[in-house]
């Protein structure tokens, strides 16, 4: 039995995205699926709750996607102590007396972290180093030195202040380009206001297309895989596509879409095209002055095969 779609999991605090991964992969194999590829639309810390695209089947071939989507999060950054890995988790390397007047926090994201900025990413992060991800470096006690990279804040939400426990709380939300580490971010706002801070609360509110009002816990996929209603909670492949145009083929062109070839002299404007058959995904496709050209072709062989007989 297969399965092909996107499953937005609400995920948990303390579960990293590979032990996401997993947990599914066994909620599924109690639902009745044998082996399926799953993989994840891109990280999202321990720390962090909340939304977390999981692709099925053919959706893997759409995860990479998930990596260069925008991305909204909800989080808190409280200011008087920096941890050595910019969150609750860590232990304190830096103190300060400082507290942001009220008001102070909006004034100085609008001013310095709307737009284009430089940031540098935690020590504790995935990213590669010589092949080896920064956080087994820092956590062996090395000195870790990472490179700025360019990001984009794109639009700040609500944001809130409260004394907690003697020292200054900020909740804000924003959505940032893909590449854009939070826990920098609230380190960097931090610093702008001449103290030092740590994230506290980390939330994913979306994803690309994907929602938290979509997202589902773990809990409850396990409970709808008891009831052997699992397919409730996938969204079709599509899903993930809904910020690309479709593009309907005849069942001779997607023929030969399926096969590799070009497609000619199309009348559509120029990018990317999802391209299908009736319901049935077939490509995602690139459009260039007339000229059609898979990107990443779909397979779903026993709908060919019973259209083409």
């Amino acid at each position: 039995m297969s399965i092909d779609g996107w499953i937005v999991l609400d995920k948990p605090l303390g579960l990293g995205s590979t032990q996401a991964v997993a947990a599914i992969k066994r909620i599924a194999r109690s639902s009745g699926y044998g082996k399926i590829k799953i993989g994840h639309g891109g990280t999202l810390d321990p720390l962090a709750t909340g939304v977390l695209p999981i692709a099925l089947g053919e959706a893997t071939k759409l995860a990479g996607r998930m990596l260069d989507a925008t991305k909204t999060y909800s989080f808190a950054v409280r200011f008087g102590r920096q941890t050595d890995t910019l969150d609750g988790e860590g232990q304190v390397i830096a103190t300060s007396a400082v507290q942001p007047a009220p008001g102070a926090v909006a004034q100085i994201v609008a001013s310095q972290f709307t737009g284009p900025i430089r940031q540098i990413p935690p020590a504790y992060s995935a990213i590669l180093i010589d092949g080896q991800r920064a956080y087994d470096r820092a956590r062996a006690g090395e000195t870790v030195a990472m490179q700025p990279r360019a990001v984009t804040i794109l639009h700040w939400g609500a944001i809130t202040e409260h004394d907690c426990d003697g020292e200054r709380e900020a909740r804000l939300t924003v959505t940032v380009s893909k590449g854009t580490y939070i826990r920098s971010l609230a380190r960097d706002i931090a610093l702008a206001l001449g103290t030092v801070g740590h994230v506290t609360a980390l939330r994913r509110l979306r994803a690309g297309p994907f929602g938290i009002a979509a997202a589902i816990s773990l809990d409850k996929l396990a409970a709808d895989a008891k009831r052997a209603s699992l397919e409730n909670a996938i969204l079709p492949l599509e899903a993930g596509l809904d910020d690309i145009p479709a593009l309907n083929l005849d069942p001779d062109q997607a023929r030969a879409v399926r096969q590799g070839r070009i497609l000619t002299g199309l009348p559509q404007s120029d990018g990317l095209w999802f391209a299908r058959q009736g319901l049935v995904p077939v490509a995602l496709a690139e459009l260039a002055g007339g000229d059609l050209r898979v990107v990443r072709g779909f397979n779903f062989p026993d709908v060919v095969e019973d259209q083409s007989s």
